[in-house]
């Protein structure tokens, strides 16, 4: 493919569905901040499942999208195969210099079009991986396959943290030099002051507050989340638990709800996180497996520590001892560290105080758009455009 004759770089932008979560801030953040003059991009999606939070509707309605039959969530042979069909007749109509991909199934199905229509150039990240904890063993070893082969044709493969990148290399996916770990880049809007935040969600302005704010999902552990719940509660009665977010197992947490007498909050998907954590002491995450979680990223901004399950790239986002405390998957241990947080003021402090710092150099929408330009300048200079 020749230079274009406009000077600008095609990009070609395939995520499977734009719902609330990580892909979707990251995708969010390069739609509308990737330098206009130098690179012409489009954003290719599915539909949201049911049950699932728009992440378009709630925070990006000024975002352009092509819309893919069946590339949604879910695996149906006949959706994927007219979502591959329609994307390689979208490659042929807008012929980008590159096309990128994020999550496992827009990620197999546009590597698989982009081979079929000849693109110049593939780039994939990985936003966590389905290595551990997502599938049985033998489905397991059919993606790795799958990975493995479809690794071949990627100029550059992103992860979202070394811990990631680390696990797929292990597992034979890609070479190393193919990988560049790209941590996430998010934002979030000026947080209103506690009492403020506390009167919107109806918490008391004298409690403990200990957050969740994610996809309620298998993975995340709900059950894991409700125990260290419980043993907090009971260890600090006045102590409030607020859950932002849904998903397949919310019933799981909203069963629990009359157990706790009115101390558990389901608030649902936000479109202002940062009045969550702003209502928060601590902000939990319990979860089996992660990549790269935004949630405790964005707490981060907002000056709120962490507690969490040291599992993928956590400990990339929260330095043990300094801006959170990490623990195994044990909930009463996780419970030691929630409540030794919500007992010293001072450490929440200074924790928060730390994070703040911490998180917004490294994980800014302005160096995800940086270092992502690069990459694209770097494949666009060895291919001589």
């Amino acid at each position: 493919m020749r230079s274009p004759a406009d000077g600008k770089i095609r990009i070609m932008r395939i995520i499977a569905r734009m719902n609330v979560g990580g892909p979707a801030r990251q995708v969010s953040g390069l739609s509308r901040h990737l330098d206009p003059a130098r690179f012409e991009q489009r954003l290719y999606t599915g539909h949201v499942a049911a049950g699932e939070a728009d992440h378009l509707a709630l925070s990006a309605p000024d975002i352009k999208t092509w819309v893919v039959r069946g590339l949604g969530r879910s695996v149906r042979p006949l959706d994927d195969l007219a979502a591959l069909a329609q994307l390689h007749t979208e490659m042929r109509r807008f012929r980008p210099h590159i096309v990128h991909t994020h999550t496992a199934k827009a990620g197999a199905l546009g590597r698989t079009a982009a081979m079929l229509a000849r693109v110049p150039a593939v780039v994939h990240t990985y936003h966590g991986h389905l290595l551990h904890g997502s599938f049985s063993a033998r489905t397991t070893r059919l993606v790795v396959g799958v990975e493995k082969i479809l690794a071949r044709s990627a100029d550059r493969l992103l992860t979202v943290g070394a811990r990631v990148r680390d696990d797929l290399i292990a597992a034979g996916i890609g070479r190393p030099g193919q990988y560049i770990v790209m941590p996430p880049g998010t934002s979030v809007g000026p947080p209103p002051a506690v009492a403020e935040a506390r009167r919107m969600l109806g918490l008391p302005a004298d409690a403990l507050v200990v957050s969740y704010v994610g996809r309620v999902t298998a993975i995340k552990r709900p059950d894991r989340l409700l125990a260290v719940f419980r043993s907090v509660l009971a260890a600090r009665p006045r102590t409030r638990f607020v859950v932002c977010g849904e998903g397949d197992m919310l019933n799981v947490v909203r069963a629990a709800e009359a157990e706790f007498a009115g101390a558990l909050s389901l608030v649902g998907w936000r479109s202002d996180v940062e009045t969550v954590y702003a209502a928060s002491d601590v902000t939990l995450l319990a979860s089996d497996s992660e990549g790269m979680p935004l949630s405790l990223i964005e707490a981060g901004m907002v000056g709120i520590p962490a507690v969490a399950t040291r599992v993928g790239s956590v400990a990339e986002v929260v330095n043990d001892g300094s801006t959170g405390l990490l623990s195994g998957t044990d909930a009463d241990e996780l419970a030691g560290h929630v409540l030794r947080l919500l007992d010293d003021g001072e450490l929440r402090r200074t924790m928060g105080e730390a994070a703040r710092e911490w998180v917004t150099h490294r994980f800014g929408v302005p160096r995800l758009v940086a270092d992502t330009e690069a990459v694209y300048t770097e494949i666009a200079r060895a291919h001589g455009w």
